[in-house]
């Protein structure tokens, strides 16, 4: 995967405290998961958005959602999907989700 896709590139982003990690990022993440072809990057998008609402992880979801879109995942299903989790993962997540999706939608 290219650089240029990766959040920052972990490496760059985190390699100096935690070389390990940053490298397991790229290397077996963003490398051999998300390379995987027993599940479509679209479908893998979608996947992992729905993760990051319902974990209230609002901090990786705005990279995940543009990726997502580059996935083929358009905005209607994306806002689709955070109103149907507001039902499964809680109002208050899909709302910070939503503040999130605002930004990297307008974008």
């Amino acid at each position: 995967m290219a650089e240029d896709k990766k959040p920052g590139g972990p490496r760059q982003q985190f390699g100096d405290i935690a070389p390990a990690l940053a490298g397991y990022s790229e290397d077996v993440l963003f490398g051999q998961v998300w390379e995987d072809r027993d599940l479509p990057a679209r479908e893998r998008s979608l996947v992992t958005v729905a993760s990051l609402i319902t974990s209230g992880s609002s901090e990786q979801l705005a990279f995940h959602l543009g990726k997502a879109r580059e996935n083929g995942v358009s905005d209607k299903e994306l806002i689709a999907t955070i109103t149907h989790l507001a039902f499964y993962a809680g109002w208050p997540k899909a709302m910070s989700a939503l503040t999130v999706a605002r930004d990297v939608l307008a974008s």
